[in-house]
């Protein structure tokens, strides 16, 4: 197979930061090339080079051949490189038509001509066998969806080399088997993709080959067949790393969480929580299972004081809180890592000090009266950087401005640095590379032992079923059974997960 594009010596410096450091990289017509490391390993770097949103600072690119200066996107695009990003670039206002031209706008006479770019998104999305509305508007569309109009925009601009930027971080099992499918479709037509990610399961099924970067280097080039997941995982993170969790038996003691006949309704007005009953014992986990979007969101966001609670009662350490102030829970001894670490969890604009005390800079002794110690905040984010492995330049550094690991390391430091006795764990390792979850896992871990109460929601099924003691599932908004972990399989779980209470639908 010819090679379609290569990357020699890739330099990239950044304020503190050296995010690549004479980086090398080919990618081959019609393959699949998995660009794996850590987070922060440098790898969104080296493709916001190949797509011309950063300057590199030295090294050359070429594409079929030829040396070309990439100095924006356009020029990528152009070269035939299209990009889907981690975050997607799509306007919610605006229909999938109107978010696939724009920048490219098919014009008649001095009007938009939507109809023709419809019909060929039609054509398009049909022949990829992704079938898309043009005249959806995207804030309707389900993230799986939004991310086929991401890919079917980079198309439509004629794009032979695709690169993917943790495509799975958000989607669903099924939905990344179907992202799975697509791509397999892609490069049998021709078009050349490049991967990036971190979980190194998805590593192995779909990759042709694989290169491995680690603190802005390369540091291995393989393929599936040459490599095993645990050799994978070292290679990554540079050290020997546990795949599995190691836990003892739970302590229960006392009720830390009572939920009774909890009803929450979603943004429509229609329920989403529907009479779910549940309660969480100090030191120990319980677990929800759950194909996203079937009311743990809302759950979680109702037991954080995020939103209202249309019936039934929540008690924590016996007090009841439906409807309660998110700052009142917390000073209750609620910890919260929210679902979605970017909108619930950090102010991006502010420094990793600030966003590490966010719940507690009020409160002695980083507050007396109307006078906040700013030397105090500053020396607890020295502190919370060394004791939780932030990987920053410094305390004041933009949170927005570190890898998506290293935002959650922020985000963990700053719910478990102090007294707490329930912690709400929402999809806690999301999008995180195989070291941050160890990690993570851990502290997890080791806070149930310290007699704190933990309540898990994740759509990782081996997630739920390695940290947890009990398990509950959560089927269209109710919960269809709660399980010993020990008794729980995978395929027990899963069917539950479908709505199958034994073998009939729920």
């Amino acid at each position: 197979m010819s090679i379609v594009l290569e990357a020699h010596g890739i330099r990239k410096q950044f304020p503190g930061v050296l995010a690549n450091d004479d980086v090398s990289f080919d990618l081959k017509k019609g393959e699949i090339h998995v660009l794996l490391g850590e987070n922060g390993a440098g790898k969104s770097t080296l493709m916001n080079v190949l797509y011309g949103l950063y300057k590199p600072d030295g090294g050359e690119i070429r594409v079929n051949g030829q040396a070309i200066s990439m100095s924006s996107p356009r020029d990528a695009i152009e070269h035939g490189i299209g990009m889907v990003h981690q975050h997607f670039m799509l306007i919610p206002v605006f229909t999938v038509a109107e978010n696939i031209m724009l920048g490219m706008e098919s014009v008649r006479g001095l009007a938009l001509d939507e109809k023709v770019v419809a019909e060929r998104v039609r054509e398009l999305s049909r022949d990829l066998g992704m079938e898309l509305d043009p005249n959806a508007y995207v804030h309707d569309l389900s993230v799986g969806v939004q991310q086929r109009v991401e890919i079917v925009k980079a198309l439509y601009r004629k794009a032979e080399i695709l690169i993917l930027d943790e495509p799975t971080a958000v989607l669903t099992p099924q939905e990344v088997e179907d992202l799975f499918k697509i791509m397999h479709d892609l490069t049998n037509r021709g078009v050349s993709i490049v991967f990036i990610t971190h979980k190194l399961k998805e590593v192995l099924e779909v990759a042709d080959r694989i290169t491995v970067m680690r603190g802005g280097k390369v540091v291995g080039s393989t393929t599936p067949s040459e490599i095993s997941e645990a050799e994978l995982a070292n290679l990554m993170v540079g050290r020997e790393v546990s795949l599995t969790v190691d836990k003892a038996a739970a302590q229960p003691k006392e009720t830390v969480l009572e939920v009774s006949n909890l009803r929450v309704l979603d943004n429509l007005g229609t329920v989403a929580v529907d009479d779910v009953s549940l309660t969480v014992q100090a030191g120990e986990i319980l677990g929800i299972a759950g194909v996203q979007g079937n009311g743990q969101t809302e759950l979680v966001r109702a037991l954080t004081g995020l939103a209202r609670v249309s019936g039934g009662s929540i008690r924590l350490d016996g007090q009841e809180v439906a409807n309660a102030s998110p700052r009142r829970i917390t000073e209750l001894g609620s910890a919260h890592i929210p679902e979605d670490r970017q909108k619930d969890g950090l102010v991006l604009p502010f420094p990793v000090m600030d966003n590490l005390v966010l719940n507690t800079y009020y409160l002695p002794p980083f507050s007396q009266g109307l006078v906040v110690h700013w030397d105090r905040a500053l020396e607890n984010a020295n502190q919370r950087i060394e004791q939780f492995d932030i990987r920053t330049p410094s305390a004041m550094t933009h949170v927005g401005t570190l890898s998506g690991g290293n935002q959650q390391k922020v985000i963990v430091a700053r719910e478990l640095s102090r007294p707490i006795k329930l912690l709400i764990a929402s999809q806690p390792t999301r999008g995180l590379d195989v070291g941050s979850i160890e990690y993570i896992h851990g502290q997890i871990i080791k806070r149930r032992d310290e007699g704190v109460a933990v309540l898990l929601v994740s759509t990782e099924l081996d997630e739920v079923l390695q940290l947890s003691d009990r398990i509950a599932v959560m089927y269209r908004g109710k919960i269809l059974a709660v399980v010993p972990a020990a008794e729980a399989t995978k395929e027990s779980i899963g069917l539950l997960m479908a709505g199958i209470t034994e073998k009939k639908p729920a």
